[in-house]
């Protein structure tokens, strides 16, 4: 289930990216943009699976699974696990006022 402090977490670290991604990431997070988010989710994901290779890096992974959770249900609890790690591990990443 999506939650309302899932969506408030990753909003907050969308945040941090440099501003050209951060408007890309917000555009495909769009309701009507699932056409275009399950593809670049899905090839993220992939991406992330070979991270160790050059040209792509672990990184996508959860970039990836962040993007498909908004249309794939089981990914959802696999993003709030995400989401509670990075709070746990780096919560300055998504603590209030915080913009890049």
């Amino acid at each position: 289930m999506k939650t309302a402090e899932d969506d408030r977490r990753l909003e907050r670290l969308v945040d941090r990216l440099p501003p050209r991604i951060r408007s890309g990431v917000r555009w495909v997070r769009q309701p009507s943009r699932r056409w275009l988010r399950i593809p670049v989710g899905s090839l993220l994901t992939v991406g992330g699976i070979f991270g160790f290779l050059p040209l792509v890096g672990f990184w996508m992974l959860p970039l990836g699974v962040a993007l498909l959770a908004d249309d794939v249900p089981p990914l959802r609890l696999v993003r709030s696990r995400i989401l509670n790690w990075v709070e746990r591990h780096h919560p300055h990443w998504i603590e209030d006022g915080v913009r890049s």
